[in-house]
C-alpha cells in the first residue's frame, strides 16, 4: 500500500473524528485503507443481504411465500461511514445515537462536506507526489463524498400512500377489525397480502391499542369510580317528591244513600283526590358504615388503576421479547444465507483444486455435504422467521392479511447507569404491584369496619310536606284543600343477626393477613427479577465485547484456512470448521446484543415506570 495513501486515509479518519466525535477515529481511517486493497471500492453503505442474494436452490414448499429481500432488509440498518460501528460504540459509550434519517442526512451532509474540503487540502499538497493508481483512489473518494447522501438513506417503514402515520405510533390501518366476532370462512380473507415494518415503540402502541385484556381492564376501572360515586351519594340528603289523581265510589256510599236525605246532596257521589308528598331523608348517625364504604369504593378505583399499569407494563415486556425474538430470526436468516455462500465458495474452490489435479475427491465430498446441510439450515431459518413473525402479529391483534417486520437495527439500546442495589430500591418505590398489595390490604380493612358497622345504632331524619284537594260531583257536597307536614327521626339498631356481621369482620380480617403475605411474597419476587435481569445485562454486556473479537478471529481464521486450503497445505477439513466457527461468532454477537437488550427490556419491567428505551 502506497504510504502516501495511507498518510491521507489516516489524515481524512481523523478529521472525520473531529467533525463527529461519536465515531472513532482509527474504525474510519482503517475503512478507508482497506478500501485501497479492494479491485472496485465502494463508499455505499450495504447490508451484507444487499451484496448476494439467497442462494438457497431448493424449490418453496406448495402454498408458502418466500421472503423478499426487502422484508428481509427491513430488519436492519446498513452502517455508514458517519454511523459507529460496534466497536467504536464500545470504546466510546457516550457517543450520541445516529437518530431519524432527516436528522442523520443533515449531519452526514456537513460532514461529507468538511470531509472533501480536507481531502482537496492534502491532495493539492501532495499533487506531486501521487502515481496514476494514487490520484484513481482519491478520485473514486472525492466522488464518494461529494454524492448525494439520500440516494443511501436509512430504512423506512412502508406506510399506506392514504394514511398518515406518526414516526412514533403505529398506523390506524393496522387496527383489527372492530366486530370481536369476526370469522373468516374464505382463503383469500386469510391470505398474507402484505408485510408492515415496525419499530419496537410502534409495536408496544399498537399493543396497546389492541389489546383486549388491557381494555378489559380499563373498563374495570370506570365501573369502580361510578361505583365510588355511588358511595359518595350516601353523603347528601334524598329528596323525594310523590303524587296521585284518584276518584272512587265505594259500596258502603251505595247503602247509606238509600237511608238519607239527598236534600243536603248525593252521598254517593264519586269521591275526586289530588294529592302530594315532598319528603327530605338523612342519615345522621351511620356509625361509620358510611365512611367505610366511601374508603372501600377509594381504594378499588386505586386497585383497579395500578392493575392497568401492571397490564401495559406486562404488555410492554412481552411485546419487546417477541420483538427481540423477531430481530434474532431474522439475523439467523442473515447468517445462514452467508454460511451458504460460504460453502458454496469452498465447493467451487475444492472442484477447482480436484478439477487441477491438486485436490481429492473427498474433500470436494465433504463441501457438497455442508453445501447440503446449510441449505438445510437456511430452510429452517425462514420458517423460524415467517413463525416469529406470526407470533408478534398475534400478540399485537394484527388484522388477518397483515404480516410484520422488525424496522429497527439490530444495535444495544443504552447503557444501564443504576447499581443493582440502586435498581432493586428502585422496583420497591416503582412496582404498581407492591403498592396493589397495600391498597388491598387497606380495603379489606374498610370492609371489615362496614362489617361490624351493621351491629351498630343507624338514626336517620326525615321531613315530609303533603298537600290534598278533594271534590265530588255533586256540588252540593263540601270541597276544598288542606295541606300538613311531618318531622321525625327513625332509629334502626340490630341487635343480634346470628353472628354474621361478626363472621363476615373476621374473613376480612383474613384477608389482611393474606395481603400482608402477598406483601412479602411479592418483594422477595420482584427483588430475583431485578438480579436476574441485572445478572444477564452485565453478562450480555461483556460478551458483546468478546464477541466482537471473536468475530474479527473467526473470519481471519477462515481467510487464511482458505489460503492455506488454496496452497495445498490445509485440508478441507480446516475450512469447514472455519466457517463454522464464524457462523457460531456471528450468531455470539447477535445473542449478546439481544440478549442485552432483553435484559434491559425486563429491568424496566422489574421496576416500571420507566421509558421505554432508556438511553443512559
Amino acid at each position: 500500500m502506497p504510504t502516501l495513501r495511507k498518510f491521507i486515509g489516516v489524515s481524512v479518519g481523523a478529521a472525520f473524528a473531529v467533525i463527529n466525535p461519536s465515531v472513532n477515529a482509527v474504525v474510519f481511517a482503517s475503512d478507508l485503507l482497506l478500501e485501497t486493497s479492494q479491485p472496485e471500492p465502494s463508499f455505499e453503505p450495504q447490508t451484507s443481504l444487499e451484496k448476494q442474494q439467497p442462494v438457497s436452490s431448493q424449490p418453496p414448499l406448495e402454498g408458502e411465500v418466500q421472503p423478499t429481500e426487502d422484508e428481509v432488509k427491513g430488519e436492519e440498518t446498513p452502517l455508514t461511514p458517519s454511523e459507529p460501528s460496534p466497536a467504536s460504540v464500545l470504546s466510546n459509550p457516550e457517543a450520541p445515537s445516529i437518530g431519524d434519517n432527516a436528522t442523520w442526512r443533515d449531519r452526514q451532509t456537513v460532514a461529507d462536506s468538511q470531509l472533501e474540503e480536507t481531502l482537496n487540502l492534502l491532495v493539492d499538497e501532495h499533487s506531486q507526489q501521487l502515481s496514476a493508481e494514487d490520484k484513481a483512489w482519491v478520485s473514486r473518494l472525492q466522488t464518494a463524498l461529494s454524492s448525494d447522501p439520500t440516494q443511501n438513506p436509512l430504512p423506512e417503514t412502508v406506510v399506506s400512500p392514504h394514511v398518515a402515520q406518526s414516526p412514533e405510533l403505529a398506523p390506524l390501518y393496522l387496527d383489527p377489525s372492530p366486530n370481536p366476532l369476526l370469522f373468516p370462512t374464505d382463503p383469500s380473507e386469510v391470505a398474507i397480502e402484505g408485510t408492515q415494518p415496525l419499530t419496537l415503540k410502534q409495536a408496544i402502541d399498537l399493543a396497546r391499542r389492541n389489546n383486549i385484556e388491557l381494555q378489559q381492564s380499563k373498563l374495570q376501572l370506570e365501573r369502580s369510580q361510578a361505583q365510588l360515586r355511588q358511595a359518595l351519594a350516601a353523603n347528601l340528603p334524598t329528596l323525594t317528591f310523590q303524587s296521585g289523581l284518584q276518584r272512587s265510589q265505594s259500596a258502603n256510599s251505595e247503602i247509606s244513600a238509600r237511608n238519607t236525605d239527598t236534600a243536603l246532596g248525593d252521598p254517593d257521589s264519586p269521591t275526586n283526590s289530588l294529592t302530594g308528598t315532598v319528603e327530605v331523608r338523612y342519615d345522621l348517625l351511620t356509625s361509620g358504615l358510611r365512611s367505610a364504604n366511601i374508603k372501600a369504593a377509594e381504594k378499588q378505583v386505586q386497585f383497579n388503576a395500578l392493575q392497568v399499569e401492571v397490564i401495559e407494563e406486562q404488555i410492554r415486556l412481552n411485546v419487546a421479547e417477541q420483538y427481540y425474538q423477531l430481530q434474532a430470526s431474522a439475523e439467523q436468516l442473515r447468517i445462514r444465507q452467508q454460511a451458504l455462500v460460504q460453502a458454496e465458495r469452498s465447493l467451487r474452490d475444492a472442484q477447482a483444486l480436484e478439477t487441477a489435479g491438486v485436490g481429492t475427491r473427498f474433500a470436494v465430498l465433504q463441501a457438497q455435504v455442508q453445501v447440503a446441510n446449510e441449505q438445510q439450515r437456511l430452510t429452517e431459518a425462514i420458517a423460524s422467521l415467517r413463525t416469529a413473525r406470526r407470533t408478534l402479529a398475534q400478540i399485537l391483534n394484527l388484522p388477518q392479511t397483515l404480516d410484520v417486520s422488525a424496522a429497527d437495527p439490530v444495535e444495544i439500546v443504552g447503557r444501564w447507569q443504576l447499581s443493582l442495589n440502586e435498581s432493586i430500591i428502585l422496583a420497591y418505590k416503582n412496582r404498581a404491584e407492591l403498592e396493589q398489595r397495600l391498597i388491598e390490604r387497606e380495603l379489606n380493612e374498610a370492609q371489615r369496619d362496614a362489617r361490624l358497622a351493621g351491629l351498630k345504632p343507624q338514626v336517620s331524619l326525615f321531613a315530609n310536606y303533603n298537600a290534598l284537594k278533594l271534590w265530588f260531583d255533586d256540588p252540593l257536597l263540601s270541597q276544598g284543600t288542606g295541606d300538613g307536614y311531618t318531622l321525625g327521626a327513625q332509629l334502626n339498631w340490630t341487635l343480634y343477626d346470628g353472628g354474621l356481621s361478626r363472621a363476615q369482620a373476621d374473613l376480612e380480617e383474613a384477608e389482611i393477613e393474606i395481603a400482608e403475605q402477598q406483601f412479602a411474597d411479592n418483594r422477595n419476587r420482584i427483588r430475583l427479577e431485578v438480579e436476574d435481569a441485572y445478572f444477564q445485562l452485565v453478562s450480555s454486556f461483556d460478551n458483546i465485547q468478546t464477541s466482537i473479537v471473536g468475530l474479527a478471529q473467526a473470519e481471519e481464521a477462515l481467510r487464511l484456512a482458505r489460503l492455506r486450503f488454496q496452497a495445498g497445505v490445509g485440508t478441507q477439513t480446516d475450512v469447514i470448521n472455519s466457517e463454522t466457527d464464524l457462523t457460531q461468532a456471528q450468531f455470539n454477537q447477535v445473542q449478546a446484543i439481544l440478549g442485552y437488550n432483553l435484559a434491559v427490556a425486563r429491568l424496566q419491567r422489574a421496576i416500571s415506570n420507566l421509558p421505554a428505551s432508556p438511553t443512559l
